[in-house]
């Protein structure tokens, strides 16, 4: 009985690369690579977890890269806010 090839993840791994956090994104990359090489080669347990360390690497990434997005987002909140506050305080 064949054992079904687990996810490899690389299209996730390439676009928390791109878009998120680049250092977790190429480890993800990295992991992601190993999959389908492993599967082949017969070693399903070596997939598997080549799968699963890529999935954890990409969730990784890509929630540092949330975080790190919405940081920049309230800085910028945070500076129009206290722009606006300033404009009006300099009119009295």
């Amino acid at each position: 009985m064949e054992q079904i090839r687990p996810k490899n993840y690389l299209v996730e791994s390439i676009l928390v690369t791109m878009c998120c956090c680049q250092p977790l994104g190429i480890v993800g990359i990295v992991f992601a690579s190993q999959v389908n090489s492993r599967y082949n080669a017969g070693d399903y347990n070596g997939a598997l977890q080549a799968s699963k360390d890529a999935k954890k690497w990409i969730s990784w990434g890509f929630g540092i890269g949330l975080v790190f997005m919405l940081l920049v987002f309230a800085f910028y909140a945070a500076m129009i806010f206290l722009g606006i506050n300033q404009e009006l305080l300099n009119e009295f």
